[in-house]
């Protein structure tokens, strides 16, 4: 009985865990946005899923669709390419 439990729970959490990490961020917006309705923390929501809060129920209070801002410029790379030259 204890061992159907905690198999159900370990199953659970992978589950959980996969929908955080793996599905599209748009579902995972609504994923948000639907239990935040049923009365859970949007915020604590948006974190466990990785997205803004407040987005999803088309507000516009989140600011995520604005675009008039410029995008802040990008550090220079520090990466190095190491070329292999293949022999046949």
């Amino acid at each position: 009985m204890w061992q159907q439990i905690i198999v159900g729970l370990i199953v659970a959490a992978a589950l959980l865990h996969a929908c955080t990490k793996y599905l599209p961020a748009a579902w995972r917006r609504q994923i948000v946005y639907a239990l935040s309705r049923r009365g859970y923390s949007q915020a604590r929501l948006a974190k466990l899923f990785k997205v803004q809060d407040g987005c999803g129920s088309g507000c516009g209070s989140c600011g995520s669709c604005d675009t008039d801002k410029p995008a802040p410029p990008s550090p220079p790379t520090t990466h190095r390419v190491i070329k292999l030259h293949v022999q046949r």
